[in-house]
């Protein structure tokens, strides 16, 4: 088929169906009308007429990669000359002798933004002038409203076909092409009357990894074919294509059916050496989404504390240290390098014993030698007396001057590096001494708080401040207790050890903090708009400074969904989960084995419930005496929850993946405290 200028208009070819005697019911000829384009007029390659798919093919055939001929069908009222459609039909049918594939090609189709794959109508095996007419009227119909040109071009019987991507869209791998391929016409595939054989490949087309099924549908260099036209198209649209493709049976020949941009990508793999991220034990003391200007209040005070506490340990390399914090915020939630905290396995577990100095045996080596641990309990009891001082002389926020406002939320800042320090050093290097823990101390005075009358939470917290570590601080969120504790919960709850006496303090700080930065909001403006302040513009704002300009433009933290429990980032900063499902990879935190029924923490508890959570927030701690043991996707063992639950003898393990999910409500479930063991 070649255009002619002496070509008809549509007005001629609608003249040239009114010929044929058997046409002349009106919503056919409202089928026909039109003008046919071949693939080979440079016009066919302009989507805003023939389509995205009819485009494609267009530029495809002018590149001279492997497409059919054939034609396409304009709507009508274009105003373009063209070849009369029943002309473009004989010769491309060869006057009905060569079945046809009859398709849709709008605009909407096959974009960057959407491919509407499946959307529209395709009628295969179309013999005949009368099949012919059907079939465009059902393809235009199928468009239901919606500017529809046609696509026509001959039936290829595959003996094998299907789907390539030009990139891996399930693995987030530009550097990787993926085929799906069935016995037969790729439409077995995309139709879904058939489950293709996936097979990942390089760029040269060999096969990377094992794929299901002894004999593949398609043999190595039909793999490298399938390879070369991959990389043809990619050069020629400027981007990874999805492609339908078929081998004929007549004599094996590749064709392209299909070009289209991919329009969803899973998040690009993590770089080499991507750092492992996780909420960890950092989820438990700030377990939600949070403000800038918290980020900025609790985060980075933990995350030098915590580099402070692991190069005083000889934990980790100093250089590691220098270079990326140890704690950091990913979509507002706080995440700790899990490596950096001795969190992660070694990525080459056999090589792990050749290393001459891996973190655990450092600090071990550190223990031994006393550099540090006889004298933390000194420093850890001047610290406390010096922030106990501070606080209790502390006068009320809207008593201070500017001046002081300002000292009081920079001696806060300085307050909780060093508590996060000590804390961390105190939980490594101190021995459990069997003393209490903040939380049993904290349930202990909500109980006896709630039977002296206290009834407001804030006249509570007041008077009994030890019941702060129940609930996670907040800027923006009024406090809100639990509404009832628990007497006697654990031995020793009036003398806490060292540890837990640090981690009590960094709550009570933080709680000043709440209560400085709400007095600069009740004299500047709104909390809302202050907690979206970073630290330097809070403490400008403080001494005076105006708000600074497009505040307002500002939003909100999006609450989202959780983060996994362990993770990479990508390069363009999308989370890539990683699935732990090693032996070993949950981890026991507290002695016993029991046997119990899921509880999601919701209604009334099982008799014998084992609570199975994401993260090991405080805020459950009154559940803890109702329940016979404890699960947690993630969590440290020296987290509150898990020293509670040891004083109250629950069976508890962490670190168990995907425990939401594997174990529903109901479940009966094994846990081993000691062994970490989890199962049905």
């Amino acid at each position: 088929m070649h255009t002619s200028d002496a070509a008809n208009t549509d007005v001629d070819a609608i003249d040239a169906i009114d010929d044929v005697d058997d046409i002349d019911d009106g919503s056919r000829r409202d089928a026909l009308a039109g003008v046919a384009l071949p693939l080979d007029d440079p016009r066919a390659r302009r989507a805003e007429l023939t389509g995205g798919k009819a485009a494609s093919l267009a530029r495809a055939a002018g590149a001279r990669l492997p497409v059919l001929p054939g034609f396409v069908v304009l709507p009508p009222g274009t105003g373009l000359r063209g070849v009369p459609l029943r002309e473009a039909w004989r010769e491309l049918s060869g006057d009905g002798a060569t079945p046809l594939v009859v398709r849709s090609s709008s605009a909407a189709e096959d974009t960057e933004e959407s491919s509407m794959a499946g959307r529209f109508a395709s009628v295969l095996d179309v013999r005949g002038w009368e099949a012919f007419t059907e079939a465009l009227r059902t393809v235009r119909a199928s468009g239901d409203g919606v500017t529809m040109a046609v696509l026509v071009q001959p039936l290829v019987r595959s003996r094998a076909g299907g789907v390539l991507f030009g990139a891996d869209p399930v693995g987030g791998r530009a550097d990787r092409m993926l085929v799906s391929a069935v016995r037969g016409g790729p439409d077995l595939l995309v139709g879904g009357a058939e489950q293709g054989t996936d097979i990942r490949l390089t760029r040269r087309g060999r096969p990377l990894g094992a794929h299901a099924g002894d004999t593949p549908p398609l043999s190595p260099s039909q793999l490298r074919r399938l390879a070369e036209l991959a990389r043809r198209a990619r050069r020629l649209f400027g981007a990874p294509q999805d492609i339908e493709f078929g081998f004929d049976e007549a004599a094996g020949r590749l064709w392209l059916f299909q070009s289209r941009p991919i329009t969803a990508m899973a998040a690009p793999p993590p770089r080499r050496r991507a750092r492992l991220l996780g909420p960890g034990p950092v989820a438990e003391t700030l377990p939600g989404v949070l403000w800038p200007l918290e980020e900025d209040l609790w985060v980075v005070p933990m995350a030098h504390g915590l580099a402070t506490a692991l190069d005083l340990a000889g934990a980790a390399p100093r250089r590691a240290l220098r270079s990326v914090p140890v704690v950091t915020t990913v979509g507002g939630r706080a995440v700790a390098d899990l490596a950096l905290l001795g969190l992660a396995g070694p990525r080459h577990p056999r090589l792990a014993p050749l290393n001459p100095a891996p973190p655990a045996r450092r600090l071990l080596a550190a223990w031994r030698v006393g550099r540090l641990r006889a004298v933390l309990p000194r420093l850890a009891a001047g610290l406390q007396a010096e922030v106990d001082k501070e606080l209790s002389e502390a006068p009320h926020p809207a008593d201070l001057s500017q001046g002081r406002l300002i000292a009081a939320l920079t001696w806060t800042r300085s307050a909780l590096l060093a508590l996060h320090a000590q804390e961390s050093l105190a939980g490594a290097l101190l021995p459990r001494d069997g003393r209490g823990s903040g939380a049993s101390a904290a349930l202990a005075a909500l109980h006896h708080g709630r039977a002296e009358g206290l009834t407001g939470d804030l006249e509570l917290a007041a008077a009994r401040p030890e019941v702060l570590a129940l609930v996670a601080p907040s800027l923006t969120e009024p406090l809100r207790l639990p509404a009832q504790g628990v007497a006697g919960s654990g031995p020793g709850t009036g003398v806490l050890s060292p540890r837990e006496a640090l981690r009590l303090r960094v709550r009570w700080v933080q709680e000043l903090q709440v209560a400085l930065v709400r007095e600069v909001a009740a004299r500047r403006g709104d909390i809302r708009g202050i907690a979206l302040l970073r630290w330097p513009e809070l403490i400008a704002v403080a001494g005076g400074a105006p708000l600074p300009p497009g505040l307002d433009a500002r939003r909100a933290p999006d609450e989202g969904p959780p983060l996994p429990d362990a993770f990479r980032l990508a390069p363009n900063g999308r989370v890539v989960a990683e699935r732990d499902t090693s032996p070993g990879a949950a981890r026991g935190a507290s002695g016993g084995r029991v046997v119990g029924t899921v509880w999601d923490g919701t209604g009334e508890p099982p008799p014998d419930a084992v609570l199975v959570v994401r993260t090991l927030d405080p805020a459950l701690a009154p559940l803890l005496p109702r329940l016979t043991g404890l699960v947690a996707q993630t969590g440290s063992p020296l987290s509150h929850l898990a020293v509670l639950a040891r004083e109250l003898r629950l069976a508890v393990v962490t670190g168990a993946a995907d425990a939401v999910t594997r174990f529903p409500p109901g479940t009966r479930l094994l846990v081993d405290g000691a062994t970490g063991e989890v199962r049905p």
